[in-house]
């Protein structure tokens, strides 16, 4: 057969097609995290000692760099071009490597990232009942953010917002159907603070792109055995 074993190539290209997708999720959901509502407005005012979104910054630049080298690999499987080929598979080790390093990292670090959020969290619960003008642009993020999750206030509930709460009482307000529900100020509203479902939602999120991360490393090892056999193949012709 003339050329590249068929084969290979469409499997090469294939592999690198998903690949591309992987990296594609990857980043629309860590971008979602970090430029989403709860990153921007809920979390960002705080002044935790752990940054955040190290984690996602991360994860951001790997989607952007897998997706450019998916892009080569099917370029360079489909054109038979080698000096694609050697870009692909040494970027590919790279990207591995870094996976490995940060899955390491994030596994070590895990409480720490947790308390660094809750802490955040707690200094952001107390811009609720601030009169600053300043903080009217969270307290208006947030108040959108309870009624979408169905609860009030962030740490202690309605208590939180002080004498804020005429102003936002409403995204509080609890259907009669609705359970839990709890009065405050003459007002039924929902029971449950914000604080346990934010960070659920913020763990979830990030649960979701860590497990891409690492099912996505199993498949970079199958993509780095394929370029280095198509490599191989290249240079008998």
């Amino acid at each position: 057969m003339a050329g590249v074993n068929v084969c290979i190539k469409c499997s090469m290209f294939i592999f690198n097609f998903v690949f591309w997708l992987c990296g594609a999720i990857i980043l629309s959901v860590a971008i979602s995290i970090r430029a989403g509502k709860i990153g921007q407005e809920i979390l960002a005012p705080g002044d935790a000692d752990l940054n955040l979104f190290i984690a996602v910054n991360i994860l951001i630049f790997v989607g952007a760099v897998i997706m450019i080298l998916g892009f080569l690999g099917c370029c360079g499987a489909m054109k038979e071009n080698q000096f694609m080929m050697i870009l692909f598979f040494v970027g590919l080790l790279m990207i591995l490597l870094l996976q490995v390093a940060a899955g390491i990292v994030a596994t070590t670090r895990k409480s720490k990232t947790e308390q660094a959020l809750n802490k955040t969290l707690l200094i952001n619960a107390r811009l609720l009942s601030s009169t600053d003008e300043n903080e009217r642009v969270f307290q208006k993020a947030f108040s959108e953010l309870q009624e979408e999750l169905k609860c009030c206030g962030l740490v202690n509930g309605a208590s939180d917002w002080g004498s804020n709460f005429q102003h936002y009482y409403r995204t509080c307000e609890c259907p009669s159907n609705q359970i839990p529900c709890t009065k405050y100020s003459g007002k039924t509203i929902y029971k449950q603070s914000c604080f346990a479902s934010i960070s659920q939602m913020f763990s979830k999120r990030l649960f979701i792109v860590i497990a891409l991360a690492f099912g996505l490393a199993a498949i970079e090892v199958l993509g780095l055995i394929f370029s280095i056999v198509l490599y191989c193949q290249m240079r008998k012709k």
